[in-house]
């Protein structure tokens, strides 16, 4: 019982903590307020993200300040053409031993060790690159030389990708998109949001970001996120939603249409585990189908694959999902 009662404190700390992160954010960042949520979601989830948007939408800027409201540390990596994966993991350099005056190897780690992860353009560098950010995202460890180096909790990789230039891009496989537990879209701001995002950056006074939380208290709050309990019927209808994508089986129209690959099990997992975070976010003890539905786009956008059908009516994943989740009752 005292751990129950422990956990429901805890519960309360962390939707109060979420309040005041929300605010600090909101003093940098004017509106996208829901990627804002969908990005703490993944966090105490232990998900990474996959961000995409068009240049000029601050994605760099929101990372950078979500950082700073946790108190965590933060790295960007510019993924460029010639980026070697060591340029993200570390390399081990050769030096002389003074005591011994023999040579040896010493490793400098790159700057996938550190708290969050900003991996800009992801889809502008090479699959090999790719695969040693996507094997750290993994295993939370990097292996170098035949040693072990685990990288600190928490550990969460944002990657942004830029839907409009195509040209020298390296998409990301689906097996590799597979490992982002949500794919965020951004948009642009509204008219008022402009104004006021103009307004605040073209002056000389830069808003102070205060440290909310450090790295100690989010692993103890991912801990409580796991332990959150879920009712039968809220992973029975994630499975149903998840299931419903996939042509073969699917009893859905337009899935039968569009789609020529649904999600895989990776999907239902995604889809609860975030469905417990949103709950415990908001101080609720236990998530709701409600929050299954809310998440739904971001887990399953990047899982499906469309066919011609698709491509030739002009009918993006977004929209599919939307009317899939009209559907399954």
């Amino acid at each position: 019982m005292a751990h129950e009662a422990s956990d429901i404190q805890l519960l309360k700390q962390l939707s109060e903590s979420t309040e005041k992160i929300r605010k600090e954010i909101g003093k940098v960042i004017i509106g996208q307020s829901e990627v804002v949520d969908q990005l703490l979601v993944s966090l105490f989830a232990r998900g990474h993200c996959l961000l995409v948007g068009v240049p000029g939408l601050a994605k760099t800027l929101l990372i950078r300040t979500l950082s700073e409201a946790l108190d965590l540390t933060f790295n960007r990596i510019q993924f460029t053409p010639d980026l070697m994966p060591s340029d993200i993991t570390g390399t081990e350099i050769l030096e002389d031993n003074i005591s011994t005056g023999h040579k040896q190897f010493r490793f400098v780690k790159g700057p996938v060790f550190a708290n969050i992860v900003l991996a800009d353009e992801i889809n502008r560098t090479p699959p090999k690159t790719q695969a040693a950010l996507l094997e750290a995202m993994q295993e939370h460890s990097v292996t170098a030389a035949g040693t072990t180096y685990r990288l600190d909790e928490p550990f969460f990789v944002l990657a942004t990708q830029n839907p409009i230039e195509q040209e020298g891009t390296y998409p990301l496989p689906e097996a590799q998109l597979d490992r982002f537990m949500f794919n965020l879209w951004l948009d642009y701001p509204s008219f008022a949001e402009e104004v006021q995002i103009v307004k605040s950056t073209t002056t000389e006074k830069a808003p102070i970001v205060q440290p909310i939380i450090n790295a100690q208290e989010i692993v103890a709050f991912q801990n409580l996120v796991r332990r959150v309990p879920v009712a039968d019927n809220v992973i029975e209808y994630a499975v149903k939603l998840v299931n419903a994508t996939r042509p073969k089986t699917s009893e859905v129209k337009i899935i039968k249409d569009y789609l020529s690959y649904g999600a895989g099990p990776r999907a239902s997992q995604y889809m609860i585990l975030g469905a417990k975070t949103r709950a415990a976010l908001s101080g609720r003890p236990t998530p709701e189908i409600a929050d299954v539905r809310a998440i739904a786009v971001s887990v399953l956008r990047h899982r499906i694959v469309t066919n011609f059908n698709a491509e030739a009516e002009n009918r993006s994943t977004t929209d599919i999902i939307t009317e899939l989740i009209k559907e399954v009752k």
